[in-house]
C-alpha cells in the first residue's frame, strides 16, 4: 500500500508514502534473506524491523505481523507479502482513528 501525502503547493513533486506490505516489501528487498524462508528466519532477520501500517506514519513491528500469520514457511517473497496482507489490513482497521480519520486521511488537505 501506499499513497502520495498532500501537495504543499510547492513546484516539487512529492514522494509517495509506503505503509503496510508495500513497507515491508521495502525492507525485504534490502534484507540478507532468501527464499524460501521459515517464520523464525523472518523473524531473525526483520522481526524488529518497525513497519508504518497506515499513511500517518503509526507502526508497528514485523514480528507482530508475523505472530498473527499461520504459514510455518514462504516459498518466495511474494508469498509472504500475502499471507501479511490480512494481519495489516486487520491491524490497521483495529488502530486506526476511526470513521472520521480514514476520510479525513483521504482528502487532499
Amino acid at each position: 500500500m501506499g499513497v502520495r501525502p498532500p501537495s504543499s503547493g510547492d513546484d516539487d513533486d512529492p514522494e509517495s508514502v509506503e505503509f503496510g506490505i508495500a513497507a515491508v516489501d521495502a525492507h525485504l528487498r534490502t534484507a540478507d534473506l532468501s527464499f524460501p524462508a521459515t517464520k523464525d528466519d523472518v523473524a531473525a532477520e526483520l522481526g524488529h524491523e518497525r513497519v508504518p501500517y497506515d499513511v500517518h506514519g503509526n507502526d508497528v513491528t514485523l514480528g507482530e505481523m508475523l505472530d498473527e500469520v499461520q504459514a510455518r514457511e514462504f516459498r518466495s517473497r511474494q508469498q509472504l507479502l500475502n499471507e501479511l496482507h490480512q494481519p495489516f489490513e486487520e491491524y490497521r482497521k483495529e488502530h486506526s482513528g476511526g470513521m472520521f480519520q480514514q476520510v479525513r486521511s483521504m482528502l487532499p488537505f
